[in-house]
């Protein structure tokens, strides 16, 4: 089902609107003003924003600028859905990254064959996207997909008032497995430990990632520290259920993981980067702790918490 997004102060506008477009594979979203019209789209992530120009104190332009100032928002296709019909009226709406500028009154058969085409290429665009946000090895996210997903979710813990926390999971003397079984047994290692890690998540909003190498990251949003070790503890007895032998391991004779944790409480006078520096300097302190293990530092850079 994809989401449209209807935006005019009208009532009667929206009535007709909704009659338009009743489609059971359309989800509609209502708002009546600017500044509802930006919350919802950055709570919402509609696949489509019909946008009113005349409306009060935030008008229609202004809104389309802010979508686009935001990079939670900036891709979500706008249509200026106005009966402002001046030549330079629309070429403004266009200017401002507008794929569509339709003027009222409008024809219901017509109207319903753009949107119809602009969600199509929406779709298509989304198919592209996640396709390009993918690891090649592991098929499970990349850093590219991590790094939108954490500016994505820091802005919506701010909004929410909710605490934000991160996982760093580096496996336990890759090298050494690498240089001792070979890069083709390396990679099926990386595939089992992503699989496991993946499939050790409890919610849809949870994010694991593969960061880098050996390195993975794991994105829990609306999550406290408190939960924040408990998944982690969980995350590092299911690599230890894999059982996959690593002769060369020091600490197991097995493949394990170390973990930094971090959690914060996001600010605007803030940004995602310190809560990767906090998690990392934790996964350092548990790799020179002698890994296979956790450790946590909070947003005060508290003592860590080792779970061995």
């Amino acid at each position: 089902m994809q989401k449209i997004l209807i935006v005019d102060n009208i009532p009667a506008n929206i009535t007709v609107l909704i009659e338009v477009l009743n489609h059971p594979n359309y989800e509609l979203l209502i708002a009546t003003n600017g500044e509802d019209a930006l919350n919802l789209a950055l709570s919402e992530k509609p696949d489509l924003i019909l946008l009113d120009v005349i409306m009060p104190k935030m008008n229609g332009y202004t809104v389309c600028k802010e979508l686009k100032k935001n990079a939670i928002t900036k891709n979500i296709p706008v249509v200026f859905l106005t009966a402002c019909i001046e030549v330079e009226d629309e070429m403004r709406g266009l200017e401002l990254g507008a794929v569509d500028y339709i003027t009222k009154p409008f024809s219901p058969p017509i109207i319903k064959a753009r949107i119809k085409n602009h969600l199509e290429l929406k779709r298509q665009r989304d198919i592209l996207e996640n396709l390009s946000a993918i690891d090649g090895l592991t098929s499970i996210p990349n850093r590219r997909r991590f790094d939108e997903y954490l500016k994505q979710e820091w802005w919506h813990a701010i909004r929410t008032k909710s605490r934000l926390s991160l996982i760093m999971i580096d496996i336990d003397y890759f090298k050494k497995f690498n240089d001792n079984y070979g890069h083709l047994a390396g990679d099926d290692c990386l595939k089992k430990v992503a699989s496991a890690l993946d499939n050790s998540l409890d919610r849809k909003t949870d994010l694991l990632a593969r960061y880098g190498g050996e390195e993975f990251a794991c994105l829990l949003p609306m999550t406290d520290a408190k939960g924040a070790l408990v998944m982690a503890n969980k995350l590092r007895k299911n690599i230890l259920s894999l059982n996959i032998l690593h002769a060369k391991a020091t600490n197991a004779g097995c493949i394990t993981i170390s973990q930094g944790v971090a959690t914060q409480f996001p600010s605007p006078q803030s940004t995602p980067n310190i809560l990767i520096h906090l998690a990392d300097k934790a996964l350092y302190h548990a790799k020179d702790s002698g890994r296979n293990q956790t450790k946590f530092q909070d947003e005060d850079i508290t003592p860590e918490v080792t779970m061995a």
